[in-house]
């Protein structure tokens, strides 16, 4: 892994649609954006903002999530998923999050990831890692 600077920012913006509700994660008649959607949102946002310090082999996995649901976004609204690098110890990078529709603050807190080897990584679950790897 390549040196993360602290304070490296990353922002990932999703049009949302229906197949972003709790209702299609089961919380039947629920037609917002759903909680799981919105760390996914987040994960991906951490994950891009340290992937140009990943080196080839390598990958990076969430190793914890602290977040409050502030507010709700209704399918059709553009979320923005920011993450700041705020701390890294050896592999593990630490992140301020949040996600926003507008000036709407759905979503905030803290995330972490670690920086893995994938064949390694593969290799303790007992399968081989994926063909792009």
């Amino acid at each position: 892994m390549k040196p993360v600077a602290i304070g490296r920012t990353y922002s990932h913006r999703v049009q949302t649609s229906r197949s972003h509700t709790a209702a299609r994660y089961g919380n039947k008649g629920v037609e917002v954006v759903a909680t799981p959607v919105l760390i996914g949102f987040l994960e991906t946002a951490a994950h891009e903002c340290i992937r140009p310090s990943l080196e080839e082999g390598e990958g990076s996995v969430g190793t914890h999530v602290n977040v409050r649901h502030r507010a709700a976004a209704l399918p059709g609204a553009v979320v923005e998923a920011k993450a700041t690098v705020t701390g890294v110890r050896g592999k593990r990078v630490e992140f301020a999050v949040e996600a926003r529709a507008g000036d709407v603050l759905l979503m905030e807190g803290s995330h972490g990831r670690a920086v893995v080897d994938l064949r390694r990584f593969f290799a303790r679950l007992g399968v081989a890692p994926p063909a792009d790897t």
